[in-house]
């Protein structure tokens, strides 16, 4: 029988006295073999494989690497087992080579010779199929080009378990495509490699087995081959849960928001949004896509009054007054008073979107106290909304009372998304709703977008996961670099020709259907 490469044995880890974050969890990974490990947000992957490689320490448990059993105290002990972790936040230097990144932090008895390290990158390159210029600078460099560093990084160290989190979640299809490519040869060389991912049609299109876990605890695994995406959602889930976005036809769609030819700078004279030109209608979803950091955020908060525009107009169509307002040069609360609801669920939740030492109840009062008649506040009916999202978007608290900064990632984003929602906007904006929420979660914000939109309202929805914005969206705004690369209607969109145009790749075709 083979010996598995990694071979985790009733692994647990407990963070204070209250929080179980792993509990008795065996798992193996062999070698030759790609093993993805699913789970609801919280389910305690990444800590699991924070203490593979040297991050955490577990409490209880045993690892075995090769059969022989190690203790892994640091990523230093990791790195002598040969085995790398590649995180979601890469670790480089911008203005050092990737050549000189790859070295980064190794000690050796001579100097570097940097051309045989370069010549040595380029060798891993070839045997994996990469492709990257050793001598480029960091900062020159692609989304995918810093990953393909990280990963050239522990190879280059001899790894030969690799562990790669969210690997995906910044990529166009095609470097998706491009990685999976070279992932499959590093597993055909014999390389044991596991991913944690959300993406369910990702794990059956790459990986040999899937581990899941619950709640902190191991469920199972089972062969990629023989499951599908429903058994592996009740797996993480623990119930049946529906994986179908219901998509309706628009309903008298009317023009609510049409911005012409807006025009952003940042503060040091870099050109954020490049005549950008949209028309958002009520009763309709409207998705933008594009890479990380492309202009999605400052799209809209130029929208929200948030981002000083140079020039263009946005142009709010009043469903009350029939009239057709200016926004720019507005304060966010002047855009509110106006009766433009632009709910805005921002990248940064904690940052801008709830204040952390404050209860649930007091982050709905930050949305209503303006409305309050005396200097002392109604708080029934914020405590009424608190409690009603805490049941709708089954928001793990242990009440309404307890500080935000207390709750999960997935929970704030339930906690804001709903509160945003609950304003009853006539324009809702929608960045990342569901960035950190697991799979249930996200269906039911999905279907809470579609219920606005039924409600008539101009639903702009800014989502990291083509997939879904295929699914989900009436139209599709592609942006690349600040500028429009085109507007695709969501039922007949084709995958590799929004990944192109989220390049700059592909022209596409930009005029507003």
């Amino acid at each position: 029988m083979a010996t598995a490469a990694i071979e985790l044995k009733n692994i647990t880890k407990r963070f204070g006295s209250k929080v179980v974050a792993n509990h008795n969890v065996s798992l193996s990974v062999y070698k030759g073999e790609i093993l993805s490990l699913l789970g609801e947000n919280g389910s305690g992957k990444t800590t699991l494989m924070n203490m593979i490689s040297g991050i955490y320490f577990p409490d209880e448990g045993q690892i075995f690497i090769n059969g022989e059993e190690v203790v892994i105290r640091s990523p230093k002990d990791a790195f002598r087992y040969k085995i790398g972790m590649i995180h979601q936040h890469f670790k480089l230097i911008d203005v050092f080579s990737a050549a000189q990144n790859v070295v980064l932090g190794l000690k050796e008895e001579e100097k570097f010779d940097i051309k045989s390290v370069s010549n040595r990158v380029k060798e891993i390159s070839a045997q994996y199929g990469f492709d990257i210029d050793p001598d480029k600078k960091i900062y020159e460099m692609s989304v995918s080009e810093k990953q393909t560093v990280e990963i050239i990084k522990v190879l280059y160290r001899g790894a030969d378990i690799l562990i790669l989190d969210e690997p995906t979640a910044v990529l166009t299809p095609q470097e998706t495509q491009k990685l999976f490519a070279v992932l499959r040869r590093m597993r055909d060389s014999g390389k044991a490699i596991i991913i944690i991912t959300h993406k369910l049609h990702e794990v059956l299109s790459l990986s040999d087995k899937v581990a899941v876990l619950r709640k902190g605890e191991y469920i199972g695994t089972v062969n990629t081959a023989e499951t599908s995406e429903s058994e592996l959602t009740e797996m993480m889930v623990g119930k049946k849960i529906s994986l179908n976005i219901n998509r309706t036809e628009p309903k008298d769609p009317t023009n609510r928001l049409e911005v012409k030819n807006l025009n952003c700078v940042s503060a040091e004279g870099i050109k954020l949004l490049d005549n950008i030109s949209f028309t958002a209608r009520s009763g309709e979803i409207l998705g933008i896509a594009g890479i990380a950091g492309s202009g999605q955020k400052e799209l809209l908060e130029s929208i929200a009054g948030l981002q000083p525009i140079s020039s263009g107009n946005i142009i709010y169509h009043n469903p009350k007054t029939g009239t057709a307002d200016e926004l720019k040069g507005r304060s966010p609360l002047q855009i509110r008073e106006l009766g433009v609801r632009l709910s805005f669920v921002p990248e940064d939740r904690l940052g801008m979107g709830l204040v952390g030492n404050m209860d649930i109840i007091d982050n709905m009062m930050l949305r209503s106290y303006r409305k309050g008649k005396t200097i002392f506040l109604e708080k029934k009916s914020p405590k009424d909304l608190a409690e009603r999202i805490i049941r709708d978007l089954e928001v793990v608290t242990p009440s309404a009372q307890t500080p935000v900064r207390k709750l999960s990632g997935g929970n704030v984003q339930k906690v804001l998304v709903g509160r945003e929602i609950a304003a009853s906007p006539t324009v809702l904006m929608a960045a990342y709703p569901v960035r950190g929420l697991d799979i249930n979660s996200s269906y039911a914000i999905y279907n809470l977008l579609n219920q606005q939109k039924e409600n008539g309202v101009a639903v702009v929805f800014v989502g990291e996961d083509l997939d879904v914005l295929i699914e989900l969206c009436d139209r599709i705004l592609v942006i690349s670099s600040g500028k429009v690369t085109g507007i695709v209607d969501g039922r007949k969109a084709d995958k590799a020709e929004i990944g192109l145009m989220m390049t700059g790749a592909n022209g596409g075709d930009s005029s507003d259907k």
